[in-house]
């Protein structure tokens, strides 16, 4: 048995719900729990026996990915991860036919296939076994949601007693099932030929505009689940493993915090020496917070529950820090307040300044406005934001390089 693995990172074009955040780093990139988002994936596919090689497949430039490269590769002796870009957005499944020679060298039997932009604990091991018991081409991780917002994602129907899908519906109109796909696969190799017969069918296809004029679509771009999935669902080779553990997807700049709170509470769990501690002239820490070893947290500050703190950051006397995620080189001047936001990269946050959001319940919504007035939610200060002493920031979501000299709320500030 030799798996590989595929973690599918898109390109620039995709993360613009993520801003402000991706003009500054690609979404795959940005640390929760202190490490890159796609990090997460990496340390759960290493725990996957025989696995040696992670293939990152994306339409970004080689060089946004060189020095995180780097770092994996000292983390990770064992594997060989390297970063294959598509000349063009391929579609989910066209980037996978597309580099199929590269994914088929050295003739794994089983290829995982993630998608970046999830966050869960990645039971593979699990998933691994479930898919030697029954043999179909495909496993599935699946998970209940809320019934009010199972219609945001694909849906599947399955046979309780065997886990085999029955029906597979992307972002159905209706209510179809609870159970949904998480984004993460475990395909057997043979699902090359079943690409390629999309494909063919694809090409088929001719679809007409409104003036009755034949449009070929570009037959290259393969959507995994709307192209792919389906007719393995009708095939009855599609099976699913269903993760009772906590899933998110990371679409909006604001969702990177519950995520953070997530990945925290599950480090809490497993590695609890990862994070910081209440000791004697220490900060007073509450619940799960990450502190990089560079930052300098005054001893009267008070932080957590669900808190990262990156590189070189400062945090005065009495500040209060909570549910936030607070990036590198930031300053948080004395009696600060931070709920609920996230700090963008080199701000400075003046003395008894407050900057708060608000938690999100929804699952997993992306809507940022609604009706025109700006949504309550996470707060977020893009790089090298300023915001003046005794100002409140609340409901915002600002831009890189402003400076807030006057207290603002519900406002997207340009």
């Amino acid at each position: 048995m030799n798996p590989k693995a595929i973690i599918l990172v898109g390109g620039p074009s995709r993360g613009t719900r993520f801003r402000p955040l991706s003009l500054n780093v690609p979404k795959p990139l940005f640390p929760v729990a202190g490490k890159p988002i796609i990090s997460h994936h990496i340390a759960a596919l290493s725990k996957v026996e025989d696995l040696k090689e992670i293939l990152l497949i994306g339409f970004f430039e080689d060089s946004v990915f060189s020095s995180f490269l780097q770092d994996a590769a000292r983390e990770y002796p064992n594997l060989h991860i390297r970063y294959l870009r598509e000349y063009q957005s391929l579609g989910t499944a066209g980037g996978l036919y597309h580099f199929r020679d590269e994914i088929l060298r050295g003739n794994p039997d089983q290829v995982f296939v993630l998608h970046a932009d999830v966050a869960c604990t990645f039971p593979l091991v699990a998933m691994k076994k479930a898919h030697e018991g029954h043999r179909g081409l495909c496993t599935i991780l699946g998970t209940r949601v809320p019934r009010d917002s199972a219609n945001n994602f694909g849906c599947l129907v399955a046979k309780p007693d065997t886990n085999e899908v029955l029906h597979y519906v992307e972002k159905p109109e209706s209510f179809i099932s609870n159970l949904i796909s998480c984004g993460v696969y475990l395909f057997d190799c043979a699902i090359f030929d079943e690409i390629r017969k999309s494909l063919e069918n694809k090409k088929g296809n001719v679809e007409t505009d409104i003036y009755g004029r034949e449009v070929f679509q570009d037959g290259n771009k393969l959507r995994l689940e709307q192209d792919l999935l389906r007719p393995l669902a009708q095939a009855r080779k599609l099976f699913v493993h269903e993760t009772k553990d906590f899933w998110r997807q990371i679409k909006t700049a604001g969702s990177a915090v519950p995520v953070n709170g997530l990945y925290l509470e599950q480090l809490l769990q497993t590695n609890p020496e990862k994070l910081a501690k209440n000791t004697p002239g220490g900060p007073e820490i509450v619940g799960a917070v990450y502190i990089h070893p560079t930052a300098q947290i005054d001893p009267q500050a008070k932080l957590g529950p669900n808190v990262s703190i990156g590189p070189n950051v400062f945090i005065g006397k009495g500040a209060r820090v909570r549910d936030s995620i607070v990036l590198d080189n930031v300053d948080v001047k004395q009696n600060a307040c931070i709920l609920h936001a996230i700090i963008g990269w080199n701000s400075k946050i003046g003395c008894w300044s407050r900057v708060e959001g608000t938690p999100s319940a929804a699952h997993n919504s992306t809507a940022v406005t609604k009706s025109g007035l700006k949504i309550q939610s996470i707060t977020i200060l893009g790089k090298e934001v300023s915001v003046k002493d005794e100002t409140i920031i609340r409901n915002c979501i600002v831009l890189p390089h402003k400076d807030l000299k006057s207290s603002c709320e519900n406002e997207i500030v340009m």
